[in-house]
């Protein structure tokens, strides 16, 4: 140690956390500011459902103290990869805890009236801003818990930046209400919360299981209500192939707007709030103009 310099007045070298999907990194960096050091398992054009763990994931979560995940079966990956890290040290938080569920709807090409309600409820709980409010309440306690010095810090950083939230969910609200036709035809089932929170309305769904491909007879159920009930807008994903969906557009005139559930998935969607934004007015535009 140079002379001069104690112990106490070293500086002290950033926590390192782990996080599953890049919004919790997002969140987290929010909040931890320069106190933390976030890894997140996932880029922005990857498929959380189909993802597969790397040798570095394996390093990354042995160097933290902390990993965040959403839960509800989202990152089924994710408990092997803790257990095979081996960190007793380790901590992990589901984020997702006490939001209220969305069921997951699944019909079956030979049962076309029944329906069955996943128990687990829809994972996609991070695209309504509400939601994304309690997910940031989880990261601060956990990272307060853990580094209490800081506390004041990540308690100022958290309400600064929902402040920022509600403001932009505010403005976003009252971009949608406009619109006079609110209906689409969704690619897999990542929008309940997202539609829920903003007032749109999801008529049917393509891919009704993620990694299954729907059936024929389905996709033509598909265009037959499109057509019926004149539905001008199929919203895709980035993370997802894009042949479906162009081919319900070119059966039935309607066009496709490629969203993203992920910050930097697409440019210009590399925060939280920016993603937000852009899948709000995408949409709102796409309805607009159809």
């Amino acid at each position: 140690m140079l002379p001069g310099l104690s112990w106490a007045s070293a500086p002290q070298e950033p926590m390192h956390v782990v996080v599953t999907i890049p919004v919790l990194k997002d969140l987290a960096e929010q909040v931890g500011g320069s106190h933390i050091q976030v890894t997140s398992l996932l880029k922005g054009y990857e498929n959380e459902h189909t993802y597969s763990p790397k040798p570095s994931d394996l390093i990354a979560v042995r160097k933290a103290r902390l990993l965040f995940e959403v839960g509800i079966g989202l990152e089924v990956w994710v408990s092997s990869l803790v257990k095979n890290a081996g960190s007793p040290s380790l901590r992990v938080i589901t984020t997702s805890r006490g939001i209220g569920l969305i069921g997951d709807v699944e019909m079956h090409d030979d049962q076309h009236s029944t329906d069955r309600v996943r128990e687990r409820g829809n994972p996609h709980v991070w695209l309504d801003p509400e939601n994304a409010v309690t997910i940031m309440r989880h990261i601060t306690e956990a990272l307060i818990e853990a580094d209490p010095i800081h506390a004041r810090d990540y308690r100022d950083n958290q309400a600064a930046y929902l402040r920022r939230l509600d403001q932009l969910r505010t403005d976003l609200t009252d971009r949608a209400r406009a619109l006079t036709d609110r209906r689409f035809i969704a690619h897999h089932p990542a929008w309940p919360y997202f539609s829920r929170r903003f007032g749109f309305e999801i008529v049917g769904t393509i891919q009704l299981q993620s990694g299954s491909e729907p059936s024929a007879r389905h996709i033509q159920e598909l265009v037959r209500v499109m057509k019926k009930q004149k539905i001008r807008v199929v919203v895709s994903e980035i993370q997802l192939s894009q042949r479906l969906p162009e081919l319900l557009a070119k059966e039935t005139g309607a066009r496709v707007v490629v969203l993203t559930t992920l910050p930097g998935g697409l440019p210009g969607t590399d925060t939280y709030l920016d993603m937000l934004r852009y899948n709000v007015l995408q949409l709102v535009n796409a309805l607009d103009a159809a």
